[in-house]
């Protein structure tokens, strides 16, 4: 029997999640957002026969949906997730998992005593690339990743000024927060080490320099707030000895943007990457996929082909969801994994503040 689905948010994600649960087999049932008006739009763009303008209502009056998907801005996320989990409904939700680490708690705690699914939309674990790695690591080839370093950088990419990304109440941070796939993805392969301590720096030279602003045409609000970071770079120590450095920004003196893992093991290295074109959009993008060993006494560096995804691996992530709640599938993220991320990111913003190391607990 397919899984009834319905979505809060009928923003630009949603593309991605609608054909993801219809390719696992998910059945779209309601459409819900704040501006009923987009909803509508949406609704009838997708064949969803439900709109609604309130989340309390969609839930009450259709009792026999079995998972919300939730794309609304970050400070929502909390509220939204706690509020589906107490009515019995499993919970796909965007990145970031919430603003911080206490709110993820909260979420993964509520996701315990529904005994509801609680997956985010770390959609780079699903690209192909990711998969392909992802098999040499667990097939021994790689052996233990002693370091990783994760990027997202970009030039120019600050997605507006004044509204919900750059007011770090609404959003809980700048490009860490926003961009923080490339982090989660290290630390998959990574197995997802218990953190012990982070060192890190902030930057927010270019933060309202409007010459650094994104190509995605989002408004700018006149007199919104800018309190962000414009960079973020940081160094994570693990209990196992493992480490990871990373380097993510909206504006920054890069040639390109770029989006990487490289990794070093005890057996093997490799990378994951893409390099976005001058126009900053995923369809002039190029990939590359590598794992680096020592064969016959000779250096030798493979190239992992994989089909081309333009979109990140978004739809593939929404799939695994449905197919993950629907017991066809593992799921490709948990929450504890979330819950040790955002400690990994609450600490490198405590760090930038305070200028020493932070431990983790």
């Amino acid at each position: 029997m397919s899984k009834k689905i319905g979505i809060i948010g009928a923003g630009g994600m949603l593309q991605y999640h609608a054909a993801g649960f219809r390719a696992g087999g998910g059945e779209l049932v309601a459409i819900c957002d704040m501006n009923e008006a987009a909803a509508k739009t949406a609704a009838k763009e997708y064949g969803v026969p439900h709109v609604f303008s309130d989340s309390a209502k969609m839930l009450n009056e259709l009792s026999d949906l079995d998972a919300i998907s939730i794309i609304t801005p970050n400070r929502t996320h909390r509220p939204l997730a706690l509020q589906v989990l107490q009515a019995g409904k499993h919970v796909f939700c965007e990145k970031p998992p919430a603003l911080n680490a206490a709110e993820v708690n909260e979420m993964k705690e509520a996701s315990e005593s529904a005994g509801k699914t609680l997956m985010f939309n770390f959609n780079n674990r699903a690209r192909p690339e990711s998969y392909a790695l992802r098999k040499y690591i667990e097939a021994g080839e790689v052996g233990q990743i002693n370091s990783a370093q994760a990027k997202w950088i970009r030039r120019t990419g600050i997605p507006g000024f004044g509204g919900w990304f750059t007011n770090k109440e609404m959003s809980g941070g700048g490009p860490l927060i926003d961009l923080l796939h490339m982090v989660d993805l290290a630390l998959y392969y990574m197995d997802y080490p218990n953190p012990t301590h982070v060192l890190a720096q902030t930057f927010n030279d270019f933060i309202e320099n409007k010459g650094f602003k994104g190509p995605w045409g989002i408004p700018d609000v006149a007199d919104g707030v800018t309190d962000v970071e414009s960079a973020a770079h940081g160094f994570v120590k693990f209990e196992t000895g493992q480490v990871l450095n990373f380097q993510i920004s909206w504006a920054e003196m890069n040639k390109r943007e770029e989006v990487s893992v490289t990794f070093q093991g005890k057996k093997a290295g490799g990378m994951i990457r893409r390099l976005f074109g001058s126009d900053g959009l995923d369809e002039t993008a190029i990939d590359d996929c590598e794992l680096y060993v020592q064969e016959h006494g000779r250096s030798v560096n493979r190239s992992i082909i994989t089909e081309d995804n333009e979109d990140m691996g978004r739809i593939r992530s929404a799939e695994n969801f449905v197919r993950s709640i629907s017991d066809e599938e593992e799921p490709l993220n948990s929450p504890s994994q979330a819950l040790a991320l955002m400690k990994i990111i609450d600490a490198t913003y405590e760090s930038a503040k305070s200028g020493v190391p932070v431990a983790i607990s």
